[in-house]
């Protein structure tokens, strides 16, 4: 009788939490495994979630399965006491935080995986479009960025994106009427502004719909007093190949080294197409930069990011380059759900977290190996062009850069003054 009321609540508790989109996600022989361990051992529902979330890791990560490492850790001795639930969970979980700890391995041939179509949708509602940089933070360096939401949702598909938690429905919705939201802003003509349209979407993904490249092209005209920035992981440069460009805006390329590009960014511009767009546009006389955000830690990081700045080294004149950024994966509590959700294979979950600021990402000391390297692959440009750590603290660029920023403030007014120096001497071609 007693066995019976107990395997009732067990029902009732498995019940309960097979609900849970985690659980959900699972494959239906890796649910049947964990019920039936669940009940074997008794677990308890916070149990249950963390061998839930590692098998979904180990199973994005490519590593054996749950079943498998359940299987080797069962039959080997453990403590005294005799208490094999415990030991398991211990040796598991133990395995687990191991996979993360060291740095990722990367296999020649990413895997493929298939595109999602999302649905595109205009914007007619009276939604604002300026605002402030959404992960911008008082207890990082942070260069005050606003922001333009021309489109909000990408279609690209960033494993470690933030984006896909900030638009539930998965569409991506354009702005029909973006240049009168514009012209509404009320900008102090009296203060420098440093904006980007690349925060809510790629900024050039969508190309020139509903006249968005139009209209923010006009609005940077309209403001001499403002820098504004298009941030891209596309090669999609044509339209501003065709057109009369302002003398205030800069076009940054996120880059990484093709190996994450094809395990962890997918349908984004190759890594030698997003150089030579930039190339065009450097070509044409338009101010260019480049984020490295997010670098990734894995084995053999240091030999790939260096290529990648000796190329950029050998390529352009660091007069055409305006700002280069570092950052690194950085996620919100809901970034991690929606990734485990998804259960792509990916290794951004692959990693140490560390609290930093409120969000999760590497422990300073790797942060400080891994901005360092590519820190120091630039030290011909170190006093030639500005460079920046994106949402990091002030003790990491005191490491690595050997100084920072007292203030936000000082940071923003030295950026704008660094790039919109450049942007008066180029010469337009």
């Amino acid at each position: 009788m007693e066995s019976f009321e107990i395997k009732k609540d067990y029902d009732k508790k498995f019940a309960d939490f097979s609900q849970s989109k985690l659980f959900q996600n699972l494959d239906h022989s890796l649910q049947d495994f964990i019920r039936v361990t669940g009940e074997t051992y008794r677990l308890t529902f916070q149990e249950l979630r963390q061998i839930t979330e590692m098998a979904i890791d180990f199973n994005m990560w490519k590593e054996p399965s749950i079943e498998e490492q359940w299987k080797k850790f069962k039959d080997i001795r453990y403590s005294k006491n005799g208490n094999n639930r415990k030991a398991i969970l211990k040796n598991l979980r133990d395995h687990w935080l191991s996979l993360k700890a060291n740095p990722s391995i990367y296999e020649p041939e990413a895997p493929k995986i298939k595109s999602v179509v999302r649905k595109i949708k205009n914007n007619t509602n009276d939604n604002a479009v300026f605002g402030s940089c959404p992960v911008a933070s008082e207890k990082t360096v942070c260069c005050n960025l606003h922001t333009i939401d021309a489109v909000q949702g990408c279609g690209l598909g960033c494993n470690y994106c933030s984006i896909q938690t900030f638009y539930e429905d998965g569409a991506i919705g354009i702005e029909k009427y973006l240049g009168e939201k514009l012209d509404k802003i009320q900008l102090d003509p009296n203060k420098n502004y440093h904006i980007g349209s690349g925060q809510s979407s790629d900024s050039l993904a969508m190309g020139n719909r509903n006249g968005i490249l139009d209209a923010q092209l006009d609005f940077a005209r309209k403001n001499p007093n403002i820098i504004l920035e298009f941030k891209t992981k596309t090669k999609n440069v044509y339209y501003f190949l065709s057109v009369d460009l302002p003398p205030n805006i800069i076009v940054c390329w996120s880059l990484n080294p093709q190996i994450i590009i094809d395990h962890e960014e997918h349908f984004t511009a190759t890594l030698d197409q997003r150089i030579n767009a930039a190339r065009q546009l450097a070509d044409a006389g338009v101010i260019i930069g480049f984020h490295f955000h997010p670098i990734v830690y894995y084995e053999g990081f240091k030999k790939d990011y260096s290529k990648i700045v000796k190329t950029i080294l050998s390529m352009f004149s660091s007069k055409e380059v305006g700002m280069i950024s570092f950052g690194t994966l950085t996620f919100i509590r809901p970034a991690i759900k929606s990734l485990r959700a998804l259960g792509i294979p990916s290794k951004v979950l692959q990693i140490p977290m560390e609290d930093a600021s409120g969000k999760y990402s590497y422990p300073f000391h790797i942060k400080e190996k891994i901005f360092g390297a590519i820190w120091n692959a630039f030290k011909p440009w170190h006093k030639k062009v500005f460079f920046y750590f994106c949402m990091e603290d002030k003790k990491l660029w005191e490491m690595v850069m050997g100084w920072s920023y007292d203030s936000n403030d000082e940071f923003e007014d030295a950026l704008f003054a660094s790039v919109a120096g450049k942007m008066k001497t180029v010469q337009k071609k």
